[in-house]
C-alpha cells in the first residue's frame, strides 16, 4: 500500500514538473506590473532617515562655517530637507512606468510600456516649463508597444524585438511571474493576469 501511495505521489509530482518546466507555449499568456518604478524607488528611499539626514547636513556646514550654526541656519536646512523630501514623494506619485507582456502565440509576443510623468511631479523636481512641455511632447511620440518574439528554454524566455535585440527573462516555477532587469539594476516582477 505504501508503495502504491508513494509511486503515486512520485508520478503526480513528475506530471507537475513537466507541465511547468515542458511547456514553451505560453500562448494567450498576459502579465503585467502597474508602476515598476514604484518598487524602485520605494527600495531606494525606504531607508531614509530624516533626522539622520539633518545631522549629517548640520555637521557638514558647520565644519564648512568653522562653527556652531545659528538657529536660523538649522532652520534653512530642515527646509531644504523638507523640500527635498517633498520631491522625493511628488516623484513617487508622480512617475509611473507600466509594464504589459502578452504572448500572442507559440513565438509572438508583445512588449507594452506605459509611462506617464505628471505636471506635478516635474514641478517638483524643479524642471522649467519648457523642459516639461519637451518631455511630454517626447513622451506622446515614443513607441508604447514593441512586437517580437520568444523562446522559452527552462524557466528562460528569450525575447528578440523587432531589431533582433535579445532580453532574457525568468519565469518563476509555478509560471504566475515573470521578472526581469530593466537597465541592469532595476529588477521587476511582472504577475500573471491571464
Amino acid at each position: 500500500m505504501k508503495r502504491q501511495l508513494f509511486a503515486l505521489v512520485a508520478m503526480m509530482l513528475i506530471g507537475c514538473t513537466t507541465t511547468v518546466w515542458g511547456q514553451t507555449d505560453l500562448s494567450g499568456r498576459t502579465y503585467y506590473h502597474p508602476n515598476i518604478m514604484a518598487d524602485k524607488l520605494n527600495e531606494a528611499t525606504k531607508d531614509i532617515n530624516k533626522e539622520e539626514l539633518r545631522q549629517k547636513g548640520i555637521a557638514k556646514a558647520e565644519k564648512k562655517k568653522g562653527r556652531k550654526l545659528t538657529a536660523a541656519e538649522k532652520a534653512e536646512i530642515d527646509k531644504k530637507l523638507e523640500k527635498t523630501i517633498k520631491t522625493i514623494e511628488a516623484m513617487k506619485k508622480g512617475v509611473t512606468t507600466a509594464i504589459t507582456v502578452e504572448f500572442k502565440d507559440k513565438k509572438n509576443m508583445v512588449l507594452k510600456a506605459d509611462i506617464k510623468v505628471s505636471d506635478e511631479a516635474m514641478k517638483a523636481a524643479g524642471i522649467g516649463w519648457l523642459k516639461r512641455k519637451a518631455m511630454k511632447a517626447a513622451l506622446a511620440v515614443a513607441p508604447s508597444s514593441e512586437k517580437g518574439t520568444y523562446v522559452v528554454k527552462g524557466q528562460q524566455v528569450i525575447m528578440t524585438d523587432s531589431n533582433g535585440e535579445k532580453d532574457t527573462l525568468m519565469l518563476s516555477q509555478d509560471g504566475q511571474y515573470l521578472s526581469g532587469k530593466m537597465d541592469k539594476d532595476t529588477p521587476f516582477k511582472l504577475k500573471r493576469k491571464k
